[in-house]
């Protein structure tokens, strides 16, 4: 019964946070998103006090008035200064790059600070160790967090608290903000070995062809850098312009990857042997294609190519 009022509450909380500190990629700190309240040292100066105060009325002790009120206007003081060095402090989310499962996502913030510096900033989700920074008045400053990843698909890192506890220590002023971060997460990948080739429908397992030193494909005009030892010095003589012999050689057949081919007890295992099979043939420098759930990629070689095979195998049924 506990249990279940207090995952009502929570329910209840982030709903009203949402209202409250709705997600965006830039969030300036207010009063209606920051929240301010004694720590523990705080409360027992608190307490302190009012045991204080209760000796002072009792002995009629003017000296113990006076450290009392004293310590007091402080703690005042303290108060105001705590959520001064958080109010007007801005957030910007820069994005980030994409990761395989398992590694850790750096997400890139910026902080300005427009009005005036903010000391003693910390910054942390409850799974990341707190990182502190200062921020200088107009300058501002870049710096990246991060956070674990387990699992494939769109990972978004939930709420950032950003707090502090300067001056004094007496009190900590908090936010909870949503900076609305989306990191794309790759299959972790497994080296496996890698299947035979075959031909796919229409003809789409033919050999390539790349320039290379085997056999005589013809002339074209002479372009800047072309090695002398294949320019065709007879056409030149003959007055026809100075052109370049061109050879080439076959490449290897390009190789068709699909779920039927990678072995795993599970479909998260197989996706995660087609990403090693994705890597393993790029660094190899070989052709390779992607045939997912009806939709065919490549075949082809290359950065983007890659990335395009590797956010089809993240994305597999994952809901938009």
């Amino acid at each position: 019964m506990i249990a279940r009022l207090g995952g009502q509450t929570s329910v209840l909380f982030q709903r009203w946070l949402k209202k409250r500190i709705p997600a965006s990629s830039q969030v300036r700190l207010n009063h209606r998103r920051i929240f301010i309240m004694p720590t523990r040292a705080g409360m027992g100066l608190l307490l302190l006090l009012l045991i204080m105060l209760i000796g002072a009325i009792n002995y009629q002790n003017s000296l113990i008035y006076a450290v009392v009120f004293l310590l007091g206007s402080l703690f005042w003081v303290g108060l105001h200064h705590t959520y001064r060095n958080l109010a007007g402090l801005e957030l910007h989310a820069n994005g980030s790059l994409p990761v395989f499962a398992g590694e850790e996502a750096a997400l890139t913030l910026t902080l300005l600070a427009p009005r005036r510096e903010h000391q003693a900033v910390v910054l942390f989700w409850p799974s990341t160790p707190p990182r502190q920074v200062d921020v200088e008045r107009q300058l501002g400053t870049t710096l990246s967090l991060y956070h674990p990843t387990a699992h494939r698909g769109w990972f978004k890192p939930g709420r950032l608290r950003v707090e502090t506890r300067y001056p004094l220590g007496w009190f900590v002023a908090w936010s909870l903000v949503d900076l609305d971060w989306q990191v794309l997460v790759y299959p972790q990948p497994l080296s496996l070995p890698l299947p035979g080739t075959r031909a796919a429908d229409e003809g789409e397992g033919d050999q390539l062809l790349a320039e290379g030193v085997d056999d005589f494909q013809g002339l074209r005009a002479y372009q800047p850098g072309d090695s002398k030892k294949r320019l065709d010095w007879r056409a030149w003589s003959r007055g026809q312009g100075l052109h370049s012999k061109v050879f080439a050689e076959p490449q290897q057949d390009s190789l068709w990857l699909s779920l039927a081919q990678a072995p795993g007890a599970s479909l998260e295992q197989q996706l995660s042997c087609l990403a090693g099979w994705v890597l393993q043939l790029e660094s190899r420098h070989r052709p390779y294609a992607l045939e997912l759930a009806g939709q065919r990629i490549g075949p082809a070689l290359g950065a983007a190519h890659r990335d395009a095979c590797l956010r089809a195998l993240a994305l597999y049924g994952v809901a938009p």
